[in-house]
């Protein structure tokens, strides 16, 4: 089946959270997470290491629904079920439909961290790869040294395959950094 065509359901649901697709107009909620987070966040993502005005995040997202669209790249925001708190994004990325493989990305509000609402949506999000769209392989990749994001691969099962060696840059660009590579398989 082409990509385009692959369906995605409205949302996913977990015991505290949902999640769905970016959608235009999430932009001042997200915009207020990463300003909220940038300290937290400036370590591992480009995206945190210079400030971006609320259209600047608003143009982002419209960009990754025009992906996701396509299926190209699924950016998902994760919403929590008491109050529709907007806590951080996740998504299925570096998508490969032929095997098909999936790459999950995450990060979170700072504001809501150390709850276990991201591993609790990873959870849900490997789960949905596999059970929805037939993954053969699921992958988180992370800097070795983000420990949080490690820590939830780990919690989750996924082995370590690997730490691929000056694999890219820092997030500021400045250093050149190691990736550790876990991974998930159809069994």
């Amino acid at each position: 089946m082409n990509a385009i065509l692959r369906e995605f359901p409205e949302k996913i649901e977990t015991d505290r959270l949902y999640i769905r697709p970016c959608q235009p107009g999430d932009g001042q909620a997200v915009h207020a997470a990463i300003t909220s987070s940038l300290r937290e966040l400036a370590p591992w993502l480009a995206f945190a290491n210079r400030f971006q005005t609320l259209e600047e995040t608003e143009e982002n997202i419209i960009k990754s629904y025009a992906q996701f669209l396509l299926k190209e790249d699924i950016r998902l925001h994760i919403y929590r079920k008491e109050d529709h708190a907007f806590i951080g994004s996740t998504g299925l990325h570096r998508i490969n439909w032929q095997l098909p493989k999936f790459e999950i990305g995450y990060w979170i509000d700072s504001r809501y961290g150390k709850k276990g609402y991201m591993t609790e949506a990873a959870e849900a999000l490997t789960a949905f790869a596999f059970d929805y769209y037939g993954a053969n392989r699921v992958e988180i990749r992370c800097d070795p040294n983000n420990i949080s994001s490690r820590r939830i691969a780990e919690k989750l099962g996924y082995p370590l395959e690997g730490i691929l060696r000056n694999d890219g840059l820092t997030a500021d660009g400045k250093n050149l950094r190691d990736t550790c590579l876990y991974a998930k398989t159809q069994k």
